[in-house]
């Protein structure tokens, strides 16, 4: 086996010749030219652009098979842990913190699930905390295993299953049904099920572009989960009132906690901004004239990560909007009221050095936990006890939720409330079904009028 260092790329190719969609990925490795053809063109930009990543990171080509070393190593691997492994050190320069989040979380438990029968199995506990920390992070993140960790890790090395076995559904299957459900035992969202089986075929894909299992399994699988509803419980959603009795009492929690948090919650009511996107506004971000109706930009948001899978190593990295492109914004307009109370707030608190309007006293950025626990008291100091022990705006989420669902109600069209909210109308309608209220009694009068005519 030969290395070269010198490497080229070619634009994708749509193989005209095959009469199913498939598209031939292209590069040279020290002059020999290579490729491979795939059944789709998402397929196709992924692999080329793990190519192009390991080319950034500086591996080593094998001339022979044409791939890098990270690669080389996924393909060679023998059992599902080696790959898996091989798999998430390909990954983790794609993805951002949650994504490398989820990622893991999928993989440790379709890791745990695909072992044999070996005697002598560690708790499960262990067997989780080691594949977290010792196993799917980049070495350089990575501590020294202490003996139980060591144990463990020895154990999973020794009952991880071949990847020819996965060839078989019925291990594919099982770790599909453990990923349909909680580590309590509970069965898991719809949504967070399609997620990590998601994550699962992605890296059976992967397997089959390596040569390692013949097809990907879950093609032939057919399981159905319970259906869990995903739409917005009513009941969460608080009326304009309740929501400012709510702001109201948001200044009054701590010494200065709740008055330098009340604008951010705020802005999640009025503008109907995500936790996230409220904490990385800019001043700059904002349009806030003397009189009538402003805009805000968000452009930047600032998820909550464990700081093991962030690339700051702190517990936020700064990344784009959800589900746009890095550079991509949208226009928010804010009525008048938040207008008001922005301008208060920059007036008292001013930014921080990166001009964010919502910061703590060090220049950091809130913690759930920290924002989560004002709001909890405000909830008690603003609603009645038996509103406090219902659902009615439990989290600082459900302001936004309430916005969508206020927007919505007013007869907004749902493609401008979409683009308010960062959401495909689609999405939109699904999410908040029940939250709408009047629909019919409104189409009614209008198919009457219409028909009176």
């Amino acid at each position: 086996m030969s290395r070269s260092y010198q490497v080229k790329f070619w634009k994708i190719k749509r193989n005209a010749s095959s009469k199913k969609p498939s598209y031939v990925v292209r590069w040279t490795v020290d002059g020999k030219e290579c490729s491979t053809t795939l059944g789709g063109s998402e397929l196709a930009e992924n692999f080329l652009s793990d190519l192009r990543q390991a080319a950034r990171r500086g591996e080593w080509f094998d001339t022979d098979t044409g791939l890098p070393e990270s690669m080389l190593k996924a393909k060679s691997a023998r059992t599902w842990l080696e790959f898996a492994r091989a798999y998430m050190n390909v990954r983790w320069p794609h993805q951002a913190a949650k994504s490398r989040e989820g990622t893991v979380e999928t993989l440790v438990a379709v890791t745990l699930t695909l072992t044999t029968g070996r005697n002598g199995r560690p708790d499960p506990k262990l067997l989780r905390k080691a594949l977290r920390n010792y196993v799917f992070l980049p070495k350089d993140r990575q501590a020294e295993p202490d003996a139980q960790a060591d144990t463990a890790l020895r154990w999973l090395e020794a009952a991880s299953l071949p990847m020819t076995e996965l060839n078989e559904t019925r291990h594919a299957r099982a770790a599909l049904e453990v990923l349909a459900v909680r580590l309590d035992g509970q069965a898991a969202a719809l949504s967070t099920f399609r997620r990590k089986r998601a994550v699962f075929h992605h890296a059976l894909e992967y397997a089959v572009e390596l040569g390692e299992l013949d097809a990907n399994p879950l093609d032939r699988i057919k399981l159905k989960p319970a259906k869990s509803n995903n739409v917005v419980d009513r009941r969460v959603v608080i009326n304009p009132q309740q929501a400012r009795d709510l702001l109201i009492a948001v200044p009054h929690i701590g010494r200065t906690r709740g008055r330098m948090l009340a604008a951010m919650f705020a802005c999640m009511y009025f503008a109907g901004l995500r936790p996230a996107e409220a904490q990385g506004l800019r001043k700059k971000d904002c349009i806030l004239p003397a009189k009538g109706w402003g805009q805000i930009t968000p452009t930047k948001t600032r998820p909550q990560s464990s700081t093991r899978y962030t690339d700051s190593g702190r517990s936020f990295d700064e990344r784009g909007l959800k589900q746009r492109e890095e550079d991509e914004d949208r226009d928010v307009p804010i009525p008048p009221e938040l207008v008001t109370i922005l301008r208060a707030h920059i007036e008292t608190f001013g930014t921080a050095p990166d001009g964010r309007l919502f910061y703590t006293r060090g220049g950091g950025t809130f913690s759930g936990t920290a924002y989560t626990t004002v709001w909890q008291e405000a909830r008690r100091l603003a609603l009645t006890p038996e509103q406090v022990a219902s659902p009615l705006a439990g989290r600082p989420y459900d302001l936004r939720h309430a916005a969508v669902s206020l927007w919505l109600n007013a007869g907004v069209h749902a493609p401008e409330v979409a683009e308010r909210a960062g959401h495909s109308v689609d999405v939109l309608l699904k999410i908040y079904a029940k939250c709408i209220d009047g629909q019919r009694e409104v189409a009614n009068q209008r198919i009457e009028r219409a028909l009176e005519s």
